[in-house]
């Protein structure tokens, strides 16, 4: 999930586990596929957020 402003997308992306590492990883590929879907939010794209996952509108929710 990558959050910008009032608007969530929920990007796909392939973690690679390797016995090198403790955490896993991810290639370069869908690091810029993140970063483009962040950009895109940030200004308002949703259309071309869109086109990596699925984007969501958010609304805060007031605590009683």
């Amino acid at each position: 999930m990558i959050h910008e402003g009032r608007f969530a997308a929920e990007v796909e992306i392939e973690l690679h586990y390797s016995d090198e590492s403790w955490s896993p990883t991810m290639s370069g590929a869908d690091a810029l596929k993140l970063e483009a879907v962040r950009e895109a939010l940030r200004s308002g794209d949703v259309r071309e957020a869109a086109k990596h996952g699925r984007v969501f509108e958010m609304t805060p929710v007031a605590a009683e």
